[in-house]
């Protein structure tokens, strides 16, 4: 028993923190962002796309609170990409009987991260660390950008890069169409990677 309630313990001071408190409302507030884009209205569309730039901004604050208190920790390691994972496949998923995205583009972004996850599984029982590169960080970028678009939908004013009217909807797609580009250009580089790592640890 004093065992036991020893990694309760461990446990719980390691779960409870800031970091790890950002991260659990990001994934607790996933629900209100769906509702918010599902009203189909430009009001709804634009508290949204506010309340997709908090949480974006979450996910950037619970990494650099974690390294600057020196709090980082093994549950916040696992929440964090899959607050992340959470929030975009949700989004996406939500899209598709919306018609604002092909099905196509989510099946095969969702595959892409499903793949990567069980290479990176893999590489770490094999000793291979599989470093983030450069590729995997532009397709978060875009896909950040373009999620937005799609949260935002209606036609708006972008001032002064443009001065009618942008469908941010086709924006949108068109940013998922590199994403889906830039997504299995990364994957190649990971295979490629963990393809090495073996290479290397066989040749030791």
């Amino acid at each position: 028993m004093p065992e036991q309630s020893r990694v309760k313990k461990a446990f719980w001071a390691d779960a409870v923190n800031i970091p790890n408190a950002l991260t659990m409302a990001r994934i607790l507030l996933i629900p209100l962002v769906l509702y918010l884009v599902s009203e189909g209205t430009p009001r709804g569309a634009l508290w949204a796309a506010h309340l997709w730039g908090a949480l974006a901004i979450t996910d950037f604050l619970d990494g650099y609170l974690a390294r600057k208190l020196g709090i980082e920790s093994v549950v916040g390691k696992f929440l964090d990409p899959l607050a992340d994972k959470l929030l975009v496949m949700a989004l996406l998923v939500y899209m598709v009987p919306m018609g604002r995205l092909p099905a196509w583009i989510v099946v095969v972004l969702l595959a892409r991260e499903i793949s990567i996850t069980g290479l990176r599984s893999i590489a770490s029982s094999e000793g291979i660390v599989l470093a983030a590169r450069s590729g995997g960080k532009w397709k978060t970028a875009v896909q950040m950008v373009g999620i937005l678009c799609l949260i935002l939908h209606f036609p708006h004013r972008v001032m002064p890069f443009y001065p009618g009217l942008v469908d941010l909807n086709v924006v949108g797609q068109w940013l998922m169409l590199i994403s889906v580009v830039l997504s299995l250009a990364s994957a190649v580089e990971y295979g490629l990677l963990f393809a090495a790592g073996i290479e290397a640890r066989e040749r030791n």
